[in-house]
Parts: C-alpha cells; sequence; structure tokens
C-alpha cells in the first residue's frame, strides 16, 4: 500500500509504535475549526484556499469539536508515562487531511501552538484519503466529511462524523460517552424495534438474553479504549467511559450489561435512559465526546454543548 504523498512526522513528539498504540486519525476540520476557509475552499476553488491559507500560515486555527478530546488523550498520555515511561500502549494521533503540504503548513503551526502532542500529519491528494486508514493501524477515524466516515466504516474502521460547533473545554480525566445499539452493540434489536415496536424488541431481548450482542461499529475502539484503562485503578483512572442507552433497564438493561462483561469491558457508569432525551445527563457528564446513531440523540447533545460524534 503506497504512503500518503506527503507524510510529516513531527519531530518534537516521541513517535509510537502503531502495533501497540491506539491510533486516532481525525481530520483538519475535525480538530480545528476551519468552516470559513472550507467555505472559501467550495466557493472559490483549490487555488484561492492555498493562497489564504499560506497567506494565514502563522495565524493559529480555532478550536474545533475534536480539539478538546484530543488534549484530554494526551493527558491521559502523560499520566501513563509518568507511572511507566517505557510503556508502549499509548494514544498515537495522526491528522490526515486533503490539504497540499504548502497549504497544510498552517495546521502544523496550529497544532505546535496548542502544544498539541501529533505525531505525524499525512496530506493526501487522493479523493478518498480513508485507503490510507489500515496501513498506519488507525482504531479510530474523526471526520467533518459523510463520505469519508462511510468509507472508513466499510473498511471495517472505528469512524464517526463530528459536527462542527462551540465547545467548553470540559477538564480533566478523559470522558467517553457510547450509545448502545448500532454503536459498541449491533443494530439487530433496533432492526427488531423497527418492524415490530417496543413490545417485539423487548421479548426478543428477553429471549436473547444469554446471547451476548453482536459487535457495533465503535466496539474495537471501545475494547482497546478499556485496555488503557485497565491499567489504572479505578479511583486513580485518567480515563471515565459511560454507556448512555435509550434501552429501558428493566427490560431491555440485563443483555446490555452480559455483554459488556462477556466482552471484558468495564463500563464505569452505565444510564438506560427508556427513551427519554439523553442531553440532561450528558450535561452532567460533560464528556469530550459522545457517541451515537441517532441524530435527534446527537442535536440533543449539541443543544447542551455537548462534542458529539454520529456513527452513520
Amino acid at each position: 500500500m503506497a504512503e500518503p504523498e506527503s507524510t510529516v512526522t513531527n519531530p518534537n513528539v516521541k513517535q509510537k509504535d502503531p502495533s501497540k498504540a491506539l491510533v486516532i486519525a481525525v481530520t483538519t476540520r475535525a480538530i480545528f475549526n476551519l468552516e470559513e476557509e472550507h467555505k472559501l475552499y467550495l466557493e472559490k476553488g483549490k487555488e484561492e484556499y492555498t493562497r489564504h491559507q499560506q497567506a494565514n500560515q502563522d495565524k493559529p486555527l480555532p478550536p474545533g469539536t475534536a480539539f478538546a478530546f484530543i488534549q484530554a488523550v494526551q493527558y491521559v498520555n502523560e499520566k501513563i508515562l509518568e507511572s511507566n515511561p517505557s510503556e508502549k500502549d499509548l494514544f498515537d494521533i495522526l491528522v490526515l487531511s486533503n490539504n497540499s503540504p504548502e497549504s497544510g503548513v498552517r495546521i502544523i503551526n496550529s497544532a505546535k501552538h496548542y502544544g498539541l502532542e501529533i505525531s505525524k500529519f499525512c496530506f493526501v491528494s487522493n479523493e478518498d484519503s480513508t485507503q490510507y486508514l489500515k496501513s498506519h493501524g488507525v482504531k479510530l477515524f474523526l471526520s467533518a466529511d459523510r463520505t469519508d466516515v462511510c468509507n472508513a466504516l466499510r473498511r471495517g474502521v472505528s469512524a464517526a462524523l463530528v459536527f462542527q460547533q462551540e465547545v467548553q473545554a470540559p477538564s480533566t480525566p478523559l470522558r467517553v460517552v457510547f450509545d448502545g445499539d448500532a454503536v459498541l452493540f449491533s443494530s439487530e434489536t433496533d432492526q427488531i424495534f423497527q418492524e415490530q415496536g417496543l413490545e417485539g424488541a423487548v421479548q426478543y431481548e428477553r429471549a436473547m438474553e444469554a446471547v451476548p450482542m453482536g459487535e457495533g461499529p465503535l466496539k474495537a475502539f471501545a475494547m482497546h479504549l478499556g485496555k488503557i484503562r485497565k491499567k489504572f485503578s479505578q479511583e486513580k483512572s485518567p480515563i471515565r467511559t459511560y454507556l448512555v442507552t435509550a434501552r429501558s433497564g428493566r427490560d431491555m438493561g440485563i443483555r446490555a450489561i452480559k455483554t459488556l462483561r462477556e466482552w471484558g469491558l468495564a463500563i464505569d457508569e452505565a444510564f438506560f435512559m427508556d427513551g427519554a432525551p439523553k442531553g440532561p445527563i450528558l450535561a452532567q457528564i460533560q464528556p469530550h465526546i459522545f457517541f451515537d446513531d441517532g441524530l435527534h440523540n446527537i442535536q440533543g447533545a449539541q443543544n447542551v454543548g455537548v462534542p458529539s460524534a454520529w456513527v452513520p
């Protein structure tokens, strides 16, 4: 597999072993707010966009939706290395960009300005940059482009679509919230619910209670996150994970809990919302990122200022 046409390795950052690390790839529009620049690109074309980026290369870009998440991930790395300086099981961040290397200088300078620990910048002029995810060992891909996300999911990489929004940077530790069905778990029960309604879904879950659910698109990422979390005691962990699901605890919670146990995935807190809006509980948790497959839930999260990523 050919390397992206230009990969810039960051000399100021300790390079990680991609076979051990939890590699997260983010696009420039997921990590920085490039909405004005993107508009310029769409209206005036690539050359005008490149000229603008070059003219402003020393002007840092404002933080985007995934910015606080990347900062929190960096904090976890610091804590891991404090307790074991030779640890290889770390987070590794790379930026995947459709910019040319010339217009990408502003991206590199912005990362440097904020002190972001990004190990590689990959500038890809191909239409489908997701073909390089597997060769870099990427376990999670965050993009502001829906086609990118769908392509990544088709390639078997955990991926989610980030919507640009104003984000208040929450404090550490790293807090990640997962929805259940069609995110951590497969969409089997969702499909029964669509076809047979709630009663049918409840009956199905009761009948299948002893059978673990299938894997959802973000299971692999959640498992690797759980593996890193196990390095710490629960009190001292710099990572907190949450399940916030529309399932009811009484009728449909048991199978979800049994599945997590079967997978060996420890979740700090689980909320079974029984169809109630998720916004209020998310406002309380203040996660760095919330993954859900329902656009109404994403909207609810955005309304309370929670950085959200949609799993289509």
